[in-house]
């Protein structure tokens, strides 16, 4: 399922317009992003969580040439799936 059909599903089910629920995906995603950006969890109940994680700083490998690079540390989002959304697969 890609954006637009996840548009489409939420438009559907909330019986509401394709754009209302556009928008309304549009601000779910950003509130996520600008809590993570701040360092918060976002907790969904029956969901999952979303979270920020830490990326240790590495020695890595280029390809082509086999000398060592070094890899910056890196902030990354991680996302723990709920016990519901578990239930609901199995």
């Amino acid at each position: 399922m890609n954006k637009s059909e996840l548009i489409d599903q939420i438009a559907l089910d909330a019986e509401i317009s394709k754009a209302a629920a556009g928008r309304a995906l549009d601000a779910a995603i950003s509130a996520v992003k600008q809590a993570l950006k701040k360092g918060d969890s976002v907790t969904l109940v029956g969901f999952g969580t979303f979270n920020v994680g830490k990326r240790a700083a590495r020695t890595g490998r280029n390809p082509r040439t086999g000398a060592a690079i070094k890899i910056q540390s890196a902030k990354i989002p991680k996302f723990r799936p709920g016990k519901a959304l578990k239930d609901a697969l199995n």
